[in-house]
């Protein structure tokens, strides 16, 4: 029987799924670059390590109303049709092995409500929930368009100065048809978050490996919010992120133990960590951010108020921790570093969890 590896993610209230095969990597979204003289669909375009990359706004290619862009959304980056192109997407859950038997080709309208049958391959169904497989091939809109936006630029031994060349010959339509990113998009960001939008662009424009050589050197992170502070975490202890579902509590324990959640048939218990860093703590309920992370044998899930970022900080760029920090034991601290204009305090998970009084198996 023939299965296939499915990416699957959430536009709207709706999830998606699209063949793993094709995805090259996955980012929070960044500041978008809009340009003129495109199809509707394409938000604008990406600097990615000297490539340019366009970006599609997935819920207006299905024929949905514009939603506003936020903070939270992912941009899941396809090979497609001999392009490389951004899909903007709401949130990504995880890759899925679907078996044939479980998709549906045979298209009841009454399940997909408006959604042009075009741009669907199938339909599966797992554990009661429909998953909306994509047809990549129906995705781009005018795909010679999209293609001459981005060759000329793409050739082998351009850089960063043909991005800003083409920026600059469409400042001037950019400007009177297209309008601003977040003019257009993201009205509501506030400040902050926009300055975090532009921090995940300048980050994503870092060259490729042989043009930098200092990038093997450079700590990659996952930027969290957790009680109005920002803490980074090495991304090589993380697994995913994810929705809390389906607590289970577990008896005869402190506090800082939420409970047990299935997670795809394996049992994670989720610590509350913000007590030990002296935050002030707030319910965990369905529907609650949690990074799923691994640390020697142990593997938890952390309650957190939001994922803000992924990025990648220069050793040197972090300093030893203040002997008065604002908050805990700077025990379970790294060091600092700055991040839009805050501190941005780089957790140590090891000590955090072995000796930070966390452990499940405490006489309480």
């Amino acid at each position: 029987m023939k299965t296939t590896f499915f990416l699957t993610f959430v536009v709207g209230d709706i999830t998606y799924g699209i063949e793993a095969s094709l995805v090259k990597e996955i980012f929070l979204l960044p500041e978008i670059t809009p340009m003129a003289e495109t199809p509707v669909d394409i938000v604008g375009i990406l600097n990615l390590r000297g490539k340019i990359v366009p970006i599609m706004h997935l819920d207006l290619r299905l024929g949905n109303a514009k939603q506003s862009c936020t903070i939270n959304d992912s941009v899941i980056i396809l090979n497609c049709k001999n392009l490389q192109i951004g899909l903007i997407v709401n949130q990504v859950n995880d890759v899925k092995n679907i078996d044939s038997h479980r998709i549906e080709s045979t298209i009841d309208y009454g399940r997909i409500n408006s959604l042009n049958p075009t741009f669907i391959a199938g339909i599966a169904t797992l554990e009661a929930e429909d998953i909306i497989l994509l047809n990549p091939q129906a995705l781009i809109r005018q795909p010679d368009a999209v293609e001459a936006l981005v060759e000329d630029t793409n050739q082998p031994g351009n850089d960063d100065t043909s991005f800003e060349q083409l920026i600059s010959n469409n400042s001037q339509k950019n400007l009177t048809i297209t309008g601003k990113f977040y003019d257009i998009y993201c009205p509501d960001a506030t400040s902050e978050e926009r300055e975090i939008f532009r921090l995940r662009c300048e980050n994503l424009k870092q060259a490729n490996t042989e043009k930098n050589s200092d990038l093997a050197k450079q700590i990659p992170l996952a930027v969290i919010g957790m009680s109005g502070e920002y803490f980074g975490v090495n991304l090589g202890s993380v697994r995913e992120f994810i929705n809390i579902r389906n607590v289970t509590p577990i008896p005869c324990c402190p506090s800082h133990i939420i409970g047990n959640i299935n997670l795809r048939g394996e049992i994670v218990t989720l610590v509350d960590i913000r007590g030990t860093l002296n935050l002030e703590t707030s319910i965990v309920k369905t529907g609650t951010k949690a990074v799923v992370i691994k640390v020697d044998d142990i593997v938890a899930g952390l309650p957190i108020d939001d994922v803000l970022d992924m990025m990648y900080l220069p050793p040197q760029n972090i300093t030893a921790v203040p002997l008065a920090a604002d908050f805990g034991d700077n025990t379970y601290l790294e060091g600092t570093a700055s991040y839009s204009e805050k501190i941005l305090s780089i957790l140590d998970l090891q000590k955090l969890l072995t000796k930070g009084n966390l452990a499940v198996n405490e006489e309480v």
